[in-house]
């Protein structure tokens, strides 16, 4: 069996990374889509297929016991974290994980000893929006925004952006090829 790996998607707020994942989810069950440990409360109808739901205390122990690879604090103070156990078994029985991170968890992954060192083997998709206007008119037409509001946004998208280059590969989301966008992602993930 060929070795498993991780592969990072990442890219700026309203760039489609969670429409293209769901679109792999649906056309390769082969992969596996690691779970997420949060602290926020189940939303009604809400199932276990993308979060492990547990309470402060628990998200405290697998802290301590070193079980997340990344984590971060985000709205209204809920906390998530990418599950080691979620990532490392799949890979060891040689599948291939997918994971969409925001550029501080892929800061985190890519420093974690079990990929730093080579231990594992780490790619990472950059999606890159077919500009920065199209991104900001995305973001705008999501819901209203106040101006100091879009100008925090922006700099973010900016800051963001510059992570292209720390990636394995890149891939352009143009508006309406999705499927091409989709194709690029496959040949990549295909890739050794």
């Amino acid at each position: 069996m060929s070795p498993g790996k991780l592969v990072l998607i990442i890219g700026p707020s309203g760039v489609g990374k969670s429409v293209i994942l769901k679109k792999l989810r649906t056309r390769h069950p082969e992969f596996h889509f690691p779970r997420s440990a949060t602290t926020r409360d189940r939303r009604t109808g809400e199932g276990n297929e993308l979060y492990k739901f547990v309470g402060d205390a628990e998200f405290d122990e697998l802290l301590a016991g070193k079980k997340l690879l990344e984590w971060a604090t985000v709205h209204e103070g809920a906390r998530y974290g990418t599950l080691v156990d979620e990532i490392i078994p799949p890979i060891q029985e040689g599948k291939i994980v997918i994971r969409e991170v925001d550029v501080q968890g892929f800061d985190s992954i890519r420093a974690h000893p079990l990929f730093a060192d080579g231990t594992h083997v780490l790619q990472s998709i950059f999606i890159l929006p077919e500009s920065t206007d199209q991104l900001i008119a995305h973001i705008t037409n999501r819901a209203p925004i106040i101006p100091d509001e879009l100008k925090r946004r922006i700099a973010s998208i900016e800051r963001e952006l510059t992570y292209e280059k720390l990636c394995t590969t890149s891939v352009k989301n143009i508006e309406g090829k999705l499927e091409e966008t989709l194709k690029d992602v496959e040949r990549f993930i295909a890739m050794k």
